[in-house]
Parts: structure tokens; sequence; C-alpha cells
């Protein structure tokens, strides 16, 4: 269930930066999803630079938790960039392969960060 309203969250986020096609209105959309990319992609940087400064375990963890949320939020950017024709195909897909690397990555360390501490480690 949750897929289907992500999927239609989606559709409609497709078809407004694609509703009109005057060349003002898609300018402002490139803009737009091109500024939300940029904005999402270099937070997770700066949330696991973030992290690494933690000073202590619940403080990483939540740190690297946003990291994790913002690669996701790029994701998506990604995917309506690729759909909506603001991105190529020679930029969607080496993005959307390096931000699912690095989302996994994120998750392993955030699942691994909450398995210790809850161990006490």
């Amino acid at each position: 269930m949750a897929h289907d309203i992500d999927e239609r969250a989606f559709r409609l986020a497709l078809t407004i930066v694609t509703l009109r096609d005057d060349p003002w209105f898609r300018e402002m959309s490139k803009r737009e999803v091109l500024r939300q990319l940029v904005r999402a992609g270099t937070s997770v940087g700066s949330n696991l630079s973030e992290a690494s400064a933690a000073q202590s375990k619940p403080d990483f963890i939540a740190k690297a938790s946003i990291a994790k949320k913002e690669i996701v939020e790029a994701q998506f950017w990604i995917r309506l960039g690729a759909a909506s024709g603001v991105l190529t195909a020679t930029e969607s897909v080496p993005l959307g392969a390096e931000a699912a690397s690095v989302g996994r990555i994120i998750s392993t360390i955030v699942r691994n960060a909450k398995r210790t501490h809850n161990r006490g480690g």
C-alpha cells in the first residue's frame, strides 16, 4: 500500500513539472528539480560529516539517519529529473546507480550503529 501512494505521489509530481509546455514554465520546473536535487544530494555529505563528529552514539545515529533520508530524497529527484526530461539518461543513470549504492552503505551504517547501541556498545 505504501508503494502505491509513493508511486501516485511521484506521478503527481511528474504531472506538475510537465504540466505546461511554455518555455517559462519548463525552465522554472527544471530549475526547481535541479535545485532540490542539489540540496538533497549535498545534504547527504554534510550530515555524514556531522555524524563523524558526533558527541555520542545516539547523535551519530540521528545524523546518519538524516543522511539516509536525504539520499532517498535525492533518488526521488533523480527519478523525477529523468522522467521529466530535466536529466538525460547519461546524467541520471550513473547518478541513480551511485545514489542507490550510497543509500545501501548508509543504511548498513545506520543499522549497525543501532544494533551496537542497543547492545550497549
